[in-house]
């Protein structure tokens, strides 16, 4: 939790015109242009995070190129492709939780 404004500063600055951020002991924070694509942005993150450390685990993990990290961002890594992709999700607990909205 940040109490204090410079902290926050400090952050924000980190973010820059970035999604995600791993905060040293305190875990993984993202942002978008709505609450649904930050929480997308979250789960994948942590989900990336899982496989990269499973890779290393694994053995010497294999990189894509740069190329393809750059054409899979161009497709993939806008705040709407987010948001669809948290729809899913979202009806589901929706279904699994009716009562959490009241």
């Amino acid at each position: 939790m940040v109490l204090d404004a410079e902290e926050g500063r400090r952050i924000a600055t980190a973010l820059a015109g970035h999604k995600a951020v791993i905060l040293r002991n305190h875990g993984l924070l993202t942002v978008g242009d709505s609450v649904d694509a930050a929480a997308w942005w979250f789960i994948t993150m942590e989900r990336s995070c899982q496989v990269q450390l499973l890779a290393k685990a694994a053995g010497k993990p294999v990189h894509i190129t740069h190329e393809n990290a750059l054409l899979t961002r161009e497709q993939l890594g806008n705040d709407l492709v987010a948001w669809i992709n948290y729809q899913p999700l979202y009806q589901q607990i929706i279904r699994t939780e009716p009562d959490l909205f009241d």
